[in-house]
């Protein structure tokens, strides 16, 4: 309430100072002089506007202003003004401010009761103004972009935003020509033409077509770590019958791929369809990270060293899995055990003799840790 009261007072206060002009009275005019100033200021004008120091719109303002003062000076200064309609316009603006200054400030916070509501969130007036919450369907709101397309299709942003719209609508030709626009209008980066390499594959029903496959290659020239583009060569590679390849392509992709990343799992699915050997997890699961959580500090190590050493029981049963060496040899560098983390490196080495591309990678992991020697 106390807040409230405040709220009045303050409009109060603002409509005091507004409305106490209206209250004073008229001081009289020097009519011959105001008018002299007036007729002045319009030759003024002219001479400026002649001269080019004005435009023709901003004369045309300052006319009417002058001649609006012209008026008003002529009207003071003419004696047929009679003095009791000066007062009684005098009474009526008086009579005005202080109704205004009653009624305004307790009859703006009922009506804003009556017809606000202070317990709802605010939200932008466009939003409020386009359409009713939650009633605007995604079509309608494609709708709207393809006009605004329409009307300026040199916007490379708008195309961008589109292109994936489309894709999960399912109208992938609309897809490949948003992200053909957005490629040409915002320039050529390894993301764009890895979007522009899906889309056609995606129109394609799933098959990398030559075009999308040249988009991906341009994808990886760019950023050789680009993902999607790794990810679909794989997949060319398995659709040309060229099934270790597809596995090379992909047991790559899974070394370099952050943990937690969206796409692992049907990475690991994709590998695992062309190798016919499910594709494990190189570390620990969900269940023994929150396990070891709750862990003291010495047991907690206790528990990593079992889940190590667990690991390299079996991959010595094993040893064609490329990602669980990699992980082995990371884990004994973090545990400070550099001599195993060489053991474990040397074991890969023999164990995947017969695949030179990954004994390649075992070599390029030693190096990165300095394991050499």
């Amino acid at each position: 309430m106390i807040l409230w009261c405040i709220f009045a007072l303050m409009t109060a206060a603002a409509i005091f100072a507004v409305l106490w002009p209206l209250g004073r009275s008229p001081q009289k005019l020097t009519g011959g002089s105001d008018i002299l100033v007036y007729k002045d200021q319009l030759r003024e004008i002219d001479r400026d506007r002649s001269a080019g120091l004005l435009g023709e719109a901003e004369a045309e303002a300052a006319r009417l202003e002058v001649s609006r003062r012209l008026l008003a000076a002529a009207d003071e200064a003419s004696p047929a003004a009679p003095a009791v309609v000066t007062q009684q316009n005098l009474n009526r603006r008086r009579a005005a401010a202080v109704a205004a200054l009653i009624i305004l400030p307790f009859a703006v916070p009922g009506l804003y009761v009556a017809l606000g509501s202070p317990n709802v969130v605010g939200e932008p007036a466009f939003a409020r103004v386009q359409t009713p919450q939650g009633r605007e369907s995604i079509a309608s709101l494609v709708s709207k972009v393809e006009a605004h397309l329409a009307r300026d299709p040199r916007d490379g942003a708008g195309w961008e935003v589109i292109a994936p719209v489309y894709m999960r609508l399912g109208r992938f030709d609309d897809a490949v020509e948003a992200r053909k626009k957005a490629l040409a209008l915002g320039g050529e980066t390894a993301g764009r033409d890895a979007d522009l390499g899906e889309a056609e594959a995606a129109a394609a029903n799933g098959q990398v077509t030559a075009d999308a496959k040249a988009a991906f290659e341009r994808a990886i020239a760019l950023d050789p770590r680009e993902a999607k583009a790794r990810y679909y060569l794989g997949l060319a590679a398995e659709q040309d019958g060229k099934s270790e390849e597809a596995a090379n392509v992909w047991r790559s992709l899974l070394a370099d791929t952050p943990a937690g990343a969206p796409w692992v799992g049907f990475v690991r699915e994709s590998l695992a369809r062309v190798t016919g050997a499910p594709v494990t997890a190189s570390g620990p699961s969900a269940e023994d990270v929150a396990a070891a959580a709750n862990l003291s500090e010495s047991k907690r190590g206790e528990m990593i060293r079992g889940m190590v050493a667990r690991l390299a029981d079996r991959l010595h049963e094993n040893g064609a899995d490329i990602e669980g060496w990699l992980g082995l040899v990371r884990a004994y560098v973090v545990l400070g055990d550099r001599d195993k983390a060489k053991g474990a490196a040397a074991d890969a080495k023999r164990a995947l003799a017969d695949h030179p591309d990954e004994v390649k990678r075992i070599d390029e992991l030693i190096k990165n840790l300095g394991l050499e020697g």
